[in-house]
């Protein structure tokens, strides 16, 4: 189950390769979306390197280093079916409602074993919430309110450690992260970052096209 799915705490009770080609994806095509990225978040990073110790030993997993820590937000479209007038157009629009969004916190500590990736959740989840609304609207702005992206509904904010590589039981990634008692992350949002992404390499690397600060 993915993590929208599980019930708070609960994880999922199998597991399957995350790197399967969406529809859409193939090597060497480039997606446009908002993520909130982490530089020079160090209580982010402790945590995430405890929990990729305490997973080191498992098979079948892409551990996520530091530099590619994210909390999805919201996705646009591939570059060559999104101009670049109207990446520019969201960005304008983005700017003008996050004016109005305030900077926030957030903690970081429960880690939970979904069907396809290891993540920890955002909490509390309202503000990152009300962030993906206000990106949801700047893009509703260009391409209408009924041709934005991606359910608003299904959205449960997290950053993931690890992505699982193979199918089988979830069991084995929960008895080894039980054994965790890690001290939660506090991290502060200031902005969210308009990317151009890729999975060419087992792992979603990105060039940030422009920073949106938050008010």
């Amino acid at each position: 189950m993915s993590l929208v799915d599980l019930a708070p705490g609960q994880h999922a009770s199998r597991v399957r390769d995350h790197w399967w080609w969406r529809p859409g994806w193939r090597i060497g095509r480039r997606f446009y979306a908002f993520h909130v990225t982490f530089e020079e978040q160090p209580d982010l990073y402790r945590l995430a390197d405890n929990y990729r110790v305490g997973l080191a030993a498992m098979p079948a997993l892409t551990l996520i280093p530091d530099q590619w820590l994210h909390l999805t937000m919201q996705g646009i479209g591939f570059t060559d079916q999104v101009s670049d007038a109207t990446v520019t157009a969201i960005v304008d629009e983005a700017r003008d409602i996050l004016a109005d969004v305030p900077e926030f916190e957030v903690e970081f500590g429960e880690v939970i074993v979904t069907d396809e990736a290891i993540v920890m959740p955002a909490e509390p989840a309202a503000p990152v919430r009300h962030l993906r609304a206000a990106v949801r609207g700047a893009i509703g702005r260009v391409f209408g309110e009924d041709q934005v992206p991606e359910n608003a509904d299904r959205f449960r904010p997290h950053v993931s450690v690890a992505y699982l590589t193979a199918d089988g039981p979830a069991a084995p990634y929960v008895e080894a992260l039980q054994a965790a008692k890690l001290e939660p992350a506090r991290v502060r949002i200031s902005h969210i970052d308009l990317i151009e992404m890729h999975r060419d390499r087992y792992m979603y690397e990105w060039t940030v096209l422009a920073r949106l600060p938050l008010s």
